[in-house]
């Protein structure tokens, strides 16, 4: 087996990313920048737009459109910052969303079936049960 460094590792992520975003159902574009937004979110409560837009390096125009688009289908919530009321500070709705329950429904066998492509049909219950074990092990949410 070839040493799995930080290079591949980073390629593997973005490869992740490609067969992820081929499997999610369509809600008009700019998926991977609300997923990294959500992400950011729910990891950090309480925080502002601003603060998301430090940690992701996405334009803070960006994480805007994004967070308007998680808080229209009430996946983030947002409230008064107390020590300044101009501001709004996004938490995650502890409630899950239709939007929510429509994509964890969706199965990723075809696209990451489409990743391997007709060589390799053999490799796709591995290759599941890899990205099953990494899921558990590697994401909080």
């Amino acid at each position: 087996m070839a040493h799995m460094g930080p290079v591949e590792l980073m390629l593997l992520g973005r490869t992740l990313m490609k067969i992820g975003e081929q499997a999610l159902p369509s809600a008009g574009g700019g998926e991977r920048t609300v997923v990294i937004v959500m992400s950011d979110v729910y990891d950090h409560p309480g925080t502002t737009v601003g603060e998301v837009a430090v940690r992701t390096g996405l334009p803070q125009s960006a994480v805007s459109n994004a967070v308007a688009r998680l808080r229209s289908v009430g996946s983030v919530l947002a409230g008064p910052d107390p020590a300044d009321r101009r501001r709004q500070l996004l938490h995650r709705n502890p409630e899950p969303t239709a939007r929510q329950r429509e994509v964890a429904a969706v199965d990723i066998t075809a696209a990451v079936a489409g990743a391997l492509g007709e060589h390799r049909p053999a490799d796709l219950t591995e290759v599941l049960a890899a990205l099953e074990t990494l899921g558990r092990h590697l994401t909080r949410h």
